[in-house]
């Protein structure tokens, strides 16, 4: 945490350096100065009494009347604690100042980190996007300031390929943000030339690079690469502009849009986590290895991403899994397994697949917790559904989309993984289509409060990223 500076102002991002900052700088005054960063590096200077035993809710309610946001920010936004080794939710009771204290007991229980890396780092205090906040509700939000911080957090995902996403939709986002940033399209300014030379504001940084490398251009000799200047000017283009709205609205208008788009991804707000699984395994002697993964989990599913090629290997909705977590005395690392229907050479079988990562316990208990959410507002919502008509059916499950693009970096690539199939059929394992009543595991989604059953998390149990 870092603490320094004037009462709640903001400070240009050149002050800190993303890679290694921290939030508290002196403890010799009553009034201690904290410095709470914004996801695009700006920081915000608080003076806060009371330092080692202030919550996130008061401290949250002070970054948000520092930065003058409508009172629905205390449900759209935390805080978090985040370094390049661990990002971690805070709940609303947590002390941020304790938690800083136990920082590197959390590295060495959630990461594989070295001792060396773990003396170093610091974490510092960041004002981000609640991932138990409905991305339903957001294209309700109208205030201009709360828009930005959520397009903002969307922009940056996209930029760093947290969030996949295929070119045709970059191109669309990256107009987006060209019109936010350049204004609206001026064919004598905004020229392919010009986009070029600041390319990586625009579209993700994977995409920018590739075919930069020496490997790459011999590999590729005398193949055309791809111009995403052109496909990014043509989207800027086609922006469309309201005539009859100011500029603010106009402002307001591309933020929705913007995360009007990115609420198509399904793992749109999701909180990150990292891991290994294992490699399908190739060649004569049936080689395999690892592959490094994120896992991205949300109020609606969990999504396991290759982190180098920037595509998602499996997708799935809490329905269509269940899950468990082993300890190394269980297993020699901490896994998380998830289950799901799929076929063998046309045999309908069972999938497990591994995640190894220290931090299966955070993403066992986030999805409990997600689970939990999704049934207390299903049982509400078939509540006030009976209360206005009592005759009204229960709330149907919602069917996963059709993807546009079959190629799609959202796409599953279960080709790509390498599970554990398995059926026992006349046994007590027997696949029953649609619902899952036969699992190894009895962590599953289950419709309706009353017949949920999972184990609670634990009440001190922190959310990661």
């Amino acid at each position: 945490m870092e603490m320094e500076g004037a009462d709640g102002a903001a400070v240009p991002p050149s002050l800190a350096d993303r890679s290694h900052r921290s939030s508290i700088s002196s403890m010799c005054a009553r009034s201690v100065d904290v410095l709470v960063y914004l996801i695009d590096d700006t920081v915000v200077q608080l003076s806060v009494d009371s330092l080692m035993s202030v919550t996130v809710h008061e401290l949250h309610r002070i970054v948000r009347d520092a930065l003058q946001l409508p009172e629905c920010a205390m449900e759209v936004f935390t805080l978090w604690l985040i370094s390049p080794l661990l990002e971690v939710q805070l709940k609303p009771k947590h002390q941020p100042y304790k938690v800083c204290r136990q920082w590197q007991e959390l590295l060495l229980r959630f990461t594989d980190c070295q001792e060396d890396e773990i003396m170093q780092d610091e974490p510092s205090l960041q004002f981000r996007r609640n991932v138990f906040f409905p991305k339903r509700r957001e294209l309700q939000i109208e205030n201009e300031a709360v828009l930005r911080l959520l397009y903002e957090e969307a922009k940056f995902n996209i930029l760093e390929g947290r969030y996949p996403c295929d070119v045709e939709d970059c191109e669309q986002l990256g107009a987006l943000v060209c019109r936010l940033q350049l204004g609206p399209y001026d064919q004598d300014q905004h020229t392919a030339c010009a986009l070029k030379e600041k390319l990586e504001a625009f579209l993700p940084a994977h995409l920018c690079r590739r075919g930069h490398s020496l490997l790459t251009a011999l590999w590729k000799r005398g193949a055309k690469q791809p111009a995403y200047e052109q496909g990014l000017l043509q989207a800027y283009q086609t922006v469309r502009e309201e005539a009859a709205c100011d500029e603010p609205e106009a402002l307001r208008q591309h933020y929705r849009a913007y995360l009007q788009r990115c609420h198509q991804l399904p793992y749109y707000g999701c909180a990150f986590f990292y891991g290994e699984i294992d490699k399908p395994a190739q060649g004569f002697l049936h080689r395999g290895g690892r592959k490094a993964v994120s896992v991205a989990i949300s109020l609606e599913g969990v999504y396991v991403m290759d982190s180098k090629e920037k595509h998602v290997l499996l997708g799935l909705r809490f329905q269509e899994l269940s899950w468990d977590h082993t300890y190394p005395d269980e297993e020699e690392e901490h896994i998380l397994w998830l289950e799901f229907d799929g076929e063998n050479e046309g045999i309908l079988v069972n999938k497990l697949l591994k995640i190894y990562s220290k931090q299966a316990e955070l993403m066992s208990g986030l999805i409990e917790y997600c689970l939990e959410l999704n049934v207390a507002a299903e049982a509400s919502a078939l509540e006030n559904s009976t209360l206005q008509s009592p005759t009204l059916p229960p709330l149907a499950s919602k069917q996963r989309p059709k993807l546009r693009r079959q190629n799609s970096v959202v796409c599953s690539r279960i080709q790509h993984l390498a599970t554990i199939d398995y059926i026992e059929d006349g046994k007590e394992i027997k696949r029953v289509k649609p619902k899952r009543t036969a699992s190894f595991f009895t962590r599953q989604f289950s419709h309706g409060a009353a017949s949920y059953s999972a184990v609670q998390a634990p009440a001190e149990s922190l959310e990661q990223g």
